[in-house]
């Protein structure tokens, strides 16, 4: 007698279709970035911006871990503290209250050079130009100087012919030291905490991206916008990262940043996450970030 059920026979079950494709947390199919190829020679670096004029969202994180996985792939990496809390200085181990020159004595002192306060950071390949809360003070100065708004720009451009990137940590406004950041960069990469209310900000960024572009540097371009603290186990951040992806398509990366206590003790040590745990799902990510970073900059000169 046949079976009652034709596809029991076969295996297969009821309106059995294609499988699904691997999706990753963006809900889009997975991709692998290959591991890209050494360099033959160094510069000019790519010079992005790391902003969100929302504090709290990972661009402090994201710069060192980034930098330090862009270093690891053979890149000559070049990170800027433009945010007067100092923070990514701290993250490098570096005493902020304790600096006798920072960026900010290069803004206001003409006879100083980006070099005289350039600092060695424990990660080969990668170097800081340091800043503190006198940093604060030069927002204030800077208004009355002619060309303001290229006072970043005119310190980092002895420095881009010899490196490969330029990382530039913003502080969480949208004030004249982001507008200086804008203005020296070639690209804006925008962390987003996976919560509602991150999201509100966007609009209002991408219109002082756009307003710079259109008045002072022809040349920007958002990178890319970058979940962060992504929890996967919470309906809330998996519905944040599917309508950021809907309202926002490909300028979102494929690779997601997950919360992890990982990254608070890479602070304390002063090192990034892919030296302290480089086993670790945080060091894993960065190092996919930096490959799928590196993957659009060969895909945009072609």
């Amino acid at each position: 007698m046949a079976p009652s059920n034709p596809e029991a026979a076969t295996g297969a079950l009821p309106f059995e279709s294609e499988p699904e494709p691997d999706l990753g947390p963006t809900r889009r199919p997975k991709v692998d970035f290959d591991k890209p190829a050494p360099l033959d020679r160094h510069g000019p670096a790519r010079v992005v911006a790391m902003c969100n004029q929302k504090g709290g969202v990972g661009k402090t994180t994201t710069v060192i871990n980034l930098g330090a996985a862009l270093a690891g792939y053979g890149r000559r990496v070049l990170l800027v503290d433009f945010d007067p809390q100092g923070a990514l200085s701290v993250g490098l181990g570096l005493d902020a209250h304790d600096l006798e020159l920072s960026i900010y004595n290069v803004l206001m002192d003409n006879s100083l050079r980006s070099a005289d306060i350039l600092q060695k950071t424990p990660v080969d390949g990668m170097d800081l130009l340091p800043a503190n809360i006198d940093l604060s003070a030069a927002e204030i100065q800077l208004v009355t100087e002619v060309g303001r708004e290229q006072a970043l720009n005119r310190i980092l451009a002895p420095l881009v012919p010899h490196y490969d990137v330029i990382l530039i940590d913003c502080q969480p406004s949208l004030g004249l030291l982001t507008v200086n950041a804008l203005t020296a960069s070639d690209g804006v990469v925008v962390p987003l905490e996976c919560e509602y209310f991150a999201l509100r900000g966007v609009a209002l960024l991408k219109e002082t991206i756009e307003k710079v572009r259109d008045r002072l540097n022809p040349r920007l371009e958002i990178e890319g916008l970058l979940a962060t603290m992504y929890d996967s186990r919470t309906v809330h951040g998996r519905e944040v990262l599917s309508r950021l992806v809907e309202a926002f398509g490909d300028r979102v990366f494929h690779t997601v940043i997950g919360r992890t206590v990982r990254f608070p003790e890479t602070t304390v040590a002063g090192t990034p996450i892919t030296s302290f745990a480089p086993s670790s799902r945080g060091a894993s990510a960065y190092r996919q970030l930096a490959r799928e970073v590196l993957a659009r900059w060969e895909t945009d000169r072609r």
